[in-house]
């Protein structure tokens, strides 16, 4: 489901109550892990891009919660460490919010920092 929000802020005040708290957590560790980063609104939903290129966000989907990473050698690398969840390329979809691995999103947002490699395409 693509927002019409033109900033994360305004984003977060659309997603249902039950998603709330893990959406709000998913934009700190962002914003902690990835320093630097231009958070702003993409494809219709929170996105996080350095020179100009995105490499991660966060989206409340109809039937989940999708958390895109978008340098496959970070994507790669955790596959697998998720529970319950289901694969797009570039994407994880949490259909519980409850089920996010927190420490794991941070990992690979970490990584993500420190990948030099290029984006998916």
């Amino acid at each position: 489901m693509q927002s019409k929000a033109s900033t994360v802020d305004e984003y977060l005040l659309e997603v249902p109550a039950e998603r709330s708290a893990a959406m709000k957590k998913l934009r700190k560790l962002f914003l902690q892990e990835l320093y630097g980063y231009e958070e702003k609104m993409v494809y219709g939903g929170p996105c996080y891009a350095r020179n100009n290129v995105v490499e991660a966000g966060f989206a409340n989907q109809k039937h989940f919660i999708g958390f895109y990473i978008l340098k496959q050698d970070v994507f790669k690398k955790f596959i697998g460490e998720f529970k319950n969840v289901t694969y797009g390329k570039g994407v994880i979809r949490f259909t519980k919010p409850e089920e996010i691995d927190f420490e794991v999103v941070r990992k690979m947002l970490a990584a993500t920092y420190i990948s030099s490699n290029k984006v998916c395409g």
